[in-house]
């Protein structure tokens, strides 16, 4: 069979104990009017600040300073920062009914009330959505990995603005979308996925879709496309769990799932975004962008709840999913033209077995050298042309 390969041309971990606070800019209840009383961070050195902003509040400062804070970089500020700009890009979308017993969630460990920003909203959740392009071009949705933002699509979007109608969303838990408290109407399931899923793209578009999907969300997308490939154009799967072997989660995500100690880990930011992001291929992240990935941490504890019960579910879960997915991409009954894209630097997935696989079963498969897991992350905008070339050549 003709081959369908293609060759596309740290932070220290600090213990942090991120605040419960109800006006989180995560928190859905106050994304129409978010104020700048809100304190947003923004990093430098404490070593080369300017002496004459009064108005900061240095966190990473000596200890000759006296504010008694450790924290790995970075200042508190009131002035505007990158998780507001991004904020400001989206918009809310309402989509797949809130199921629960409608009582004030907990938290897991002491039987506390929580914030707003881990309450259920009465009716349908809200999903965080970035959208890009002319509307009458056909659609592309980017769907991020776990964990991440559709924050790691930044630099693909406006490649694909260009000739396509693009949309980025984050998963309930994540981001800025609703991060209900687990048995208070989510209970972060992949089959809870799976429907959620559904009930999006129902409300994002009534036409035919591509979906890129990252990671280990992948084989939840694919669960969905296999009950409606009457939705898609295109699939292309962004190193996806593919192989039995790939099917454990690494110690950096799986240890979210440990009781009690998942709980405290989930709660510092460096853990749950920095060591997540940068532990699993050569990305070298900014501090600027480190900070929008930090920021649901540093709000709202709901963020890192909302990790420990994805985690636990994925430790339960994936090995089936991932069995699932192959057997679907296998079908004889699978239509779907489907490339995968994969960072040839993954430090968490191994390439082995994925050339064969799509060799075996006509997959298109476009290797990026430089690119390690977030492959949106270390080439955006190699990745982005990549889609266009893809989805351009549909007949």
């Amino acid at each position: 069979m003709e081959s369908n390969i293609v060759v596309a041309s740290l932070l220290p971990t600090l213990p942090l104990r991120s605040p419960l606070d109800s006006r989180s800019p995560s928190n859905p209840r106050n994304l129409g009017h978010r104020t700048r009383n809100l304190r947003s961070i923004s990093c430098s050195s404490g070593g080369n600040r300017d002496r004459g902003e009064e108005n900061e509040y240095l966190i990473d400062a000596p200890v000759s300073v006296g504010d008694g804070f450790s924290f790995s970089g970075g200042k508190y500020s009131d002035g505007p920062s990158k998780s507001d700009e991004w904020f400001r890009r989206g918009k809310i979308v309402k989509a797949h009914p809130v199921f629960g017993s409608g009582g004030k969630a907990k938290d897991p460990i002491f039987g506390l009330a929580m914030g707003a920003a881990s309450q259920t909203t009465a009716d349908v959740f809200r999903w965080f959505c970035v959208e890009g392009g002319n509307p009458a071009n056909p659609t592309i949705v980017l769907i991020h990995g776990f964990p991440s933002q559709a924050y790691s699509y930044r630099k693909v979007i406006p490649v694909l603005s260009k000739n396509y109608h693009v949309i980025a969303f984050d998963w309930l838990g994540f981001g800025f979308s609703d991060k209900p408290q687990p048995r208070y109407g989510f209970d972060y399931t992949l089959n809870e996925y799976t429907s959620a899923l559904e009930s999006l793209i129902s409300e994002l578009t009534l036409d035919k879709v591509c979906l890129v999907v990252q990671g280990y969300f992948a084989p939840i997308v694919v669960k969905y496309a296999g009950t409606h490939q009457e939705k898609l154009n295109d699939l292309i799967l962004v190193n996806p769990p593919l192989m039995d072997k790939h099917a454990t989660l690494p110690s950096t995500l799986s240890m979210f799932s440990n009781f009690l100690l998942g709980e405290i880990f989930s709660q510092d930011p460096l853990r749950a975004s920095d060591r997540a992001l940068t532990s699993c291929g050569p990305y070298q992240m900014k501090e600027e962008d480190a900070m929008v990935y930090r920021s649901p941490y540093l709000t709202s504890g709901s963020s890192g709840f909302a990790l420990n019960a994805l985690s636990r579910a994925m430790k339960k879960e994936l090995k089936a999913y991932v069995k699932e997915m192959r057997t679907t991409l296998s079908s004889e009954t699978w239509k779907v033209r489907t490339s995968i894209c994969w960072g040839q630097r993954d430090r968490w997935l191994g390439y082995e077995g994925i050339e064969d696989f799509c060799k075996e079963f006509n997959h298109k498969l476009v290797g990026l050298p430089m690119a390690g897991h977030h492959v949106q992350e270390d080439c955006g905008e190699e990745l982005g042309q990549i889609i266009s070339r893809i989805v351009s050549k549909r007949s």
